[in-house]
Parts: structure tokens; sequence; C-alpha cells
């Protein structure tokens, strides 16, 4: 089947552009000016054991053996050993990649409902005052910064009306699904603001392209209700564009998490990354890296399917 063909081409593609990342994140740690070994601990350890700590971790190898150890414990080791911890690399980067992904997919929803219902609204009053406000708004709000308008959301709505948490994902004592989702509120409103307002464009274009096609015409010359020419096909038929929009709009989403992490004290990945930084932890930044990139391949893989599979025109032998 041509989706079936469709699919493997693009696992197929997966491959090379791992491999180009993964030695970009090599070379990102391994041509840092430095010796990251020395720099963390040349005030503890002797010039001997700087040296065995160096042939641990491959550092005394020609640059290209260098890459195939450090691909080698990516693949194999957990990741390699941390700088600073001397721990597993995905032991510490699992457990807030998981919080990240929580983040994530709470700014995609926030994203693909709102996105989706300000682009409708907007689309279906097309010409009226209604559109030109609500485009204004969409035009200043995608030029925000994340970060500011986070700090925004927390002095509006925890500072002053105290109405959500101020930052973390659990309260002190601990909480349940509803505690989690009291924290998460404002943080993936910040993360999803710009991806939401491009896919609210792009619903709009659509809303206002398919309203003038001429089945939509002739429905509404046979009294179809508004209603259900909206629901059964003018939304139906643009749904394979605002999945796609939203596929192409997690790179600015999990860009503007990690941003987001920082500013509400959410303990993910963007904040582990931050630190591995701060402490010059290259094996930490280099398996960060990695991790993000696969995620982001993967997700991309995921649109492309759920595409074809709403777009009949993609489907058959």
């Amino acid at each position: 089947m041509k989706q079936v063909r469709h699919i493997g081409f693009r696992v197929l593609n997966v491959v090379p552009i791992l491999v180009l990342v993964s030695i970009l994140a090599f070379l990102l740690g391994a041509l840092t000016p430095g010796d990251p070994v020395e720099s963390q601990f040349a005030s503890r350890y002797t010039p001997e054991q700087l040296d065995e700590l160096r042939a641990t971790y491959g550092l005394d190898r020609p640059l290209w053996e260098q890459y195939f150890v450090w691909l080698k414990n990516l693949v194999a080791d957990g990741g390699g050993l941390s700088l600073t911890l001397g721990t597993p690399v995905f032991d510490m980067l699992v457990p807030p990649f998981l919080n990240t992904v929580i983040l994530t997919v709470a700014g995609a929803f926030v994203c693909v409902v709102f996105g989706t219902l300000i682009g409708a609204v907007a689309g279906i009053f097309h010409g009226t005052w209604i559109d030109r406000s609500v485009m204004l708004l969409a035009q200043i709000g995608s030029n925000l910064s994340v970060y500011w308008f986070g700090l925004v959301l927390i002095s509006v709505f925890s500072l002053r009306l105290g109405w959500l948490p101020v930052g973390g994902m659990q309260s002190r004592g601990g909480g349940g699904f509803a505690d989690l989702l009291e924290h998460l509120v404002l943080p993936a409103v910040s993360a999803a603001l710009i991806s939401m307002l491009v896919l609210a464009r792009f619903v709009r274009i659509g809303v206002i392209r398919e309203a003038a096609t001429d089945y939509v015409r002739t429905f509404r010359s046979q009294g179809v209700p508004l209603r259900t020419i909206y629901g059964r096909n003018i939304f139906r038929n643009i749904a394979p564009s605002i999945v796609n929009v939203t596929g192409l709009e997690i790179g600015t989403l999990i860009t503007g998490v990690f941003f987001v992490e920082i500013v509400f004290n959410w303990p993910g990945i963007g904040t582990q990354l931050v630190n591995a930084v701060n402490g010059k932890d290259y094996p930490v930044i280099q398996g960060g890296i990695v991790l993000v990139a696969l995620c982001y391949l993967l997700v991309n893989l995921i649109t492309d399917v759920i595409v074809d599979a709403l777009d009949p025109r993609l489907r058959g032998a």
C-alpha cells in the first residue's frame, strides 16, 4: 500500500538524521575549549588520577575513536557517566524527560484545542470586527516572549488572584492527579502560546477557503444547517492540516517548554540541561540533545502517519 511505503520511507529517513544529530552532539562537547575532566576535578585529584579519568571517558584517544566510544556508551551503557555525579546519563535524564513529556503533551493539547477554536471563530466571522479583533490579538501574542508571558501569568493568576500555583509540579505535601493539573495549567498555556496562534492562522485560512468552495454553496442553497456543514465537512477536510501544522510546531513547543520549565520551576529536562551546562557536564548535555532530537523525530513520524490516515487522497494501494 502507498501509505505503508510512505511510512517505511519516513522510518528509514530517521536513521541518517539521528546519525547526523549524534555527530553534532558529540562535537559540541569534544570541540568545546578546555578539558572537561580538569575543569571538574583539578582541585581534588592528582594529575595521575586525572589521566585515569580521561581514560575512563575515552578522552585520551583520537577524536574519531572518542566518537565511537561515546556512541557505544550512548546505545549500550546508559549514555555513559555523568562528570559531576558519576551516574549513568540516562538515569539522570529519563525521569525529568518524562516530566517534560507531560508538560509538552499538555501544551500540545492547549495548542490544538484553543488554536483550532480561535482560528475557527475568526474564519467563520471572516471580514467582521470579530475576525479583525482576533487576528490583532493573535498578531500581538505571537510576538511575545514565552518567558515574559509566563511571568505575566504568574503575576496575575498566582500572585494577585491566587487561583493557581506559582510553580513546581506538585504541592509541598504531594498530591494526586487534580494537583498535577493545577500545576500544569499556567506552564502549558505559556508554552503553547506561539504555536497556538500559528495554528489559529492556518485554521482561519482553511475555514475561509473551504467555506468558499462549490460544495459548501450547494449545501447552503439546499438549506443544510451551518453547524452540520462546518462540523461534518469543513473541519473534517481541514483536520489533516491541523495535525500537520501541530506536528511542525512541536519543535517550537519543545523550545518554549524549556524556557517555561525555568520560569515555573518545572522539574524537566530543560532544567536538568541548564544545570549540566552550568556544571560543564558534557555527557549529560550530549545525551539530552540526542534524547530531545529522537523525541522530535518520532513526533514528526507519528504526525505523518496520522495525516495519511485522515487524508483519503493518501490512502490506497
